[in-house]
C-alpha cells in the first residue's frame, strides 16, 4: 500500500524506515570486525549466505510459487540479474572503503546518491527539471571534481558508490516487485557463482573460510540475515510513510556513517572533505526547498470554493 502524499505518517513505518537506514549507517562497525577478510571474498560471502536466508523466508512466506513464475519473465530476470551486478559492486566498494579507511568518502557518495537519482530520472527518462535542481546536480559534480583536485586522485569511491546505487534503485524501481522477493531472486541468480567461489576457496587453506577462528566464520554467516532484515524493515516502513519523510529519513544512513568515521575511527575530515560536502549539502537543501515549494504551490493557487 502507497502512502499518499497528504495522508499523515505512520509512527510504525517512522520507526521501521528510520531504524534500517540508523542499522546501514552502523554496519562498518560489523565490517570492520572483518577487515581481516578482503573485500570481494566478503561480498561473495554476503551474497551466498543471503541467499540461503532469504530462500528460507521464502518458504516461511509461502513464497516460492510466485518466485518461480518471476524466473519466467525473461525481461524481469534479466533486469534483476542487471541489478544483482550492481548491488555487488556497490557492496564490494563499500567494504573497501570501510577496510582502507576511506569512510569519509563512501559517506560523501551516498549523500550524492540522491541528486544522481535525479539526473537519471531526467537522462534516461525525460522528466523535467527545475533550474533549482539543475543547479544541485551541478554543484554536485563540482563536489567530486574539487575533493578529486584537491586530494590530488579521482574520488572513484563516492562516485561509484552514488552511481552504482543509483543504477540500482533505477532499475529496481522498473520492477515493481516485491523488496524481499527481488533481493531473493538476486541473490539466486549470483547464487551458482558465489557458491562455486566459496566452496573453492574453502578448498584452500588461504581463504577466510573455513579456515579462520570460529569467530570470522560466524560473522560471516550472520551477514546473511543482517543485509536481508534491514531490508526487510525498510520495505515494511515505506508502505507506511509519505514519500517527503522517507527523503528526510534517508539522510541518517551518510550522515551517521560520517560521524562514525569521524569520530570513531579517527579519520581525517580534511579541507577537501569539507568544501565537497558543503557544495553537496547546499545541494540538498536547494533539492528539498524546491520539492516544498512544488508541494505548496497548488494548494497556494487553487482557489477556495465560494
Amino acid at each position: 500500500m502507497n502512502t499518499p502524499s497528504h495522508a499523515k505518517d505512520d509512527m510504525t513505518g517512522i520507526l521501521f524506515a528510520g531504524f534500517s537506514y540508523v542499522f546501514w549507517g552502523v554496519m562498518p562497525i560489523y565490517w570492520r570486525l572483518l577487515a581481516a577478510v578482503p573485500a570481494f571474498e566478503l561480498t561473495v560471502h554476503r551474497i551466498f549466505w543471503s541467499a540461503l536466508f532469504v530462500a528460507g523466508v521464502a518458504l516461511a512466506r509461502r513464497r516460492i510459487p510466485h518466485l518461480l513464475a518471476m524466473f519466467k519473465n525473461k525481461r524481469l530476470i534479466a533486469t534483476l540479474a542487471l541489478t544483482s551486478v550492481l548491488i555487488s559492486i556497490n557492496w564490494t566498494v563499500y567494504i573497501y572503503a570501510v577496510a582502507s579507511h576511506q569512510l569519509v568518502e563512501a559517506s560523501l557518495g551516498y549523500f550524492i546518491t540522491p541528486l544522481i537519482s535525479i539526473a537519471l530520472g531526467v537522462l534516461l527518462l525525460g522528466e523535467h527539471i527545475s533550474r533549482l535542481r539543475l543547479i544541485a546536480i551541478l554543484l554536485a559534480a563540482a563536489a567530486v571534481v574539487v575533493q578529486s583536485f584537491m586530494l590530488g586522485h579521482f574520488s572513484w569511491i563516492a562516485l561509484s558508490l552514488s552511481l552504482s546505487f543509483g543504477f540500482y534503485g533505477f532499475f529496481r524501481k522498473s520492477t515493481h516487485v516485491d523488496s524481499m522477493d527481488a533481493l531473493t531472486v538476486e541473490t539466486w541468480i549470483l547464487f551458482p557463482i558465489t557458491s562455486a567461489l566459496v566452496f573453492f576457496w574453502g578448498a584452500h587453506e588461504a581463504a577466510a573460510f573455513p579456515h579462520t577462528p570460529a569467530l570470522v566464520s560466524t560473522l560471516l554467516i550472520l551477514g546473511g540475515p543482517l543485509t536481508a532484515l534491514p531490508l526487510a524493515l525498510f520495505a515494511a516502513g515505506v508502505r507506511r510513510i509519505r514519500l517527503s519523510t522517507l527523503g528526510f529519513l534517508q539522510y541518517l544512513n551518510p550522515t551517521i556513517t560520517l560521524l562514525l568515521a569521524t569520530l570513531g575511527f579517527g579519520e581525517v575530515f580534511t579541507r577537501a572533505d569539507m568544501l565537497a560536502f558543503g557544495f553537496v549539502w547546499v545541494a540538498l537543501v536547494i533539492v528539498s526547498l524546491d520539492s516544498y515549494f512544488n508541494r505548496v504551490k497548488p494548494a497556494v493557487s487553487t482557489p477556495k470554493p465560494a
